[in-house]
Parts: C-alpha cells; structure tokens; sequence
C-alpha cells in the first residue's frame, strides 16, 4: 500500500523561490510515486501584506527592500531563471516590472480549496505563471476571474468574491497560524503537520524527505 502524506505548501504568489520549490516539489513527488502519494494543499502567506493594489515598481521595491543594484537584481534573476528551468517553470528574462498586492489572490485560493483541492493546485500554478511567466497583475480581479475559469472554477462565483470581502477573514486567520507558528519566510513546506521544510530546495533533497517520512528510507537521513 502507498503511503500517504499531508503537503501544506505555505507560499505567495509574487515569491519567485516559490514557483522554484514547487517545481521541485512535484518532481520529487513523480520520483517516489508510487510507493508515496501526497494530498497538496496550499496555504497563505504574504510577502508585502501592505502593498497597494496599484503595486510598485520592481526595482525600486527591492532596492528598498535589499538595497540591491540593478545588476544585482540581473544576476539574481538569471540565477532563479536556471533554477526555474531545471524544474520546468519559464520566468520572465527580464523580470516583474511590478510587485502587487497579493490578498485577493490568496482569497480566491481559501475558496478553490474548499470547492476541489485539484482546482486550487490548478489556480496557484495558473497564479504563479501569471506573475512570473506573463507579467500580469494577480490583483486585477480582470486577472483572477479569468484564471479562476481557466482552473475549472465558476468565474462568476470567483468575481462575486472579489466583489465582497468573503474569506478575508479565513484568510487571514490561516496567515496567523503559520506566522504565529513561526514562519517568517517563503515556501515552507509542512509535511504531515509535523516536519518542515524551507526554501527552494533542490529536488534531491524534497525526495530524501519525502522517503523518510514516508519511511521508505533509512532513518539515518536527515530532513532538510
């Protein structure tokens, strides 16, 4: 019999090591199927919860943030571009022109959860891409909408959502509970509410994990 486990996959949308970790989730996940299965489910987490709807321009925000120079922020960016590649996900060359406010996003996912686990998967892959693959802005209800019917969901739900403040406050309740847990930075991958894994790991050591836990590895290894 497969064993099963609990993925609680703590992200933003706008964090690019996300979309990164992720990838290599999934692989390490193609890796020790069959014997080990996983119930993914996504969790909120805001990088910039005070980020105005209109956004802010990329270099200045993480000049601020990082103090980081135009050809510091290059050469990060071609760095996570290859990591990106190497696990499937296409990020822009030239990067975000903005970082937006990602608390709608983060909303119509708590829905997307409660209607089809499939879906909410579909729509954070759909969210990720949006950000950083197309440019688009993930706080355009326009935007979300839209994607909210790529995944399968009903598009006229998902717009009257955004219309109200319904599952602001599940939401930020959730953001609490890991915030309050100690999580401060993104992704944060929670196995069986139990084990905790942090950044953009590479897939080898999402699969190490993943075996002993599962307990198909000698208990000698260590999670990450």
């Amino acid at each position: 019999m497969p064993t099963q486990l609990q993925i609680d996959f703590v992200s933003d949308v706008s964090c690019p090591w996300c979309a990164v970790g992720l990838g290599a989730l999934e692989a390490a996940l193609r890796s020790v199927a069959p014997d080990v299965t996983a119930e993914l489910r996504f969790q909120p987490f805001e990088l910039n919860p005070q980020m105005p709807r209109e956004g802010q321009d990329a270099f200045e925000h993480l000049n601020q943030k990082y103090g980081s120079s135009r050809e510091q922020q290059a050469q990060a960016r071609e760095a996570i571009r290859a990591r990106g590649a190497a696990v499937g996900f296409e990020f822009r060359r030239e990067g975000r022109s903005r970082v937006y406010n990602t608390f709608d996003a983060h909303r119509l996912l708590h829905w997307a959860e409660l209607e089809d686990v499939a879906k909410q998967v579909a729509l954070k892959k759909a969210l990720l891409k949006a950000c950083h693959t197309d440019g688009e802005n993930p706080s355009d209800p326009a935007v979300l909408v839209r994607l909210a019917s790529e995944s399968g969901l009903d598009p006229q739900r998902a717009r009257a959502i955004l219309d109200s403040d319904e599952f602001a406050g599940e939401t930020r309740e959730r953001e609490r509970l890991y915030t309050d847990a100690g999580i401060h930075s993104v992704p944060a991958i929670i196995i069986n509410n139990q084990h905790l894994i942090s950044g953009g790991q590479p897939v080898e050591v999402f699969e190490r994990a993943l075996r002993q836990i599962a307990g198909a590895a000698p208990s000698n290894l260590a999670v990450a």
